[in-house]
């Protein structure tokens, strides 16, 4: 009766996952707009927390709105490792 259990229990977390995959990969995937993003939006990319997305809030009110996605690097605290991880969610219009 315990293997019947744990088989089960396996069998439900397998099934569960299987059918959240596309919906986290497709939150992962939504691109996002550094030039009218939130602080909200813009800390949905990996390694950007509030306190950068202030900043690039900032930036674009001082400096006017980012031409190249790369631009972003333009803001302290953003460099090349934080940029490829994000490079194909951002983008600017």
């Amino acid at each position: 009766m315990k293997h019947y259990r744990k088989t089960l229990l396996l069998v439900v977390v397998i099934v569960f996952s299987i059918c959240l995959a596309p919906l986290l990969s497709a939150k992962e995937m939504k691109k996002i707009n550094i030039n009218e993003a939130s602080v909200a939006e813009l800390t949905q990319l990996k390694r950007i927390g509030p306190k950068i997305g202030k900043r690039i809030v900032e930036y674009r009110e001082n400096y006017g709105p980012f031409v190249l996605p790369k631009d972003i690097m333009k803001v302290k605290g953003i460099g090349p490792k934080t940029f490829k991880l994000n490079k194909d969610r951002i983008i600017v219009e």
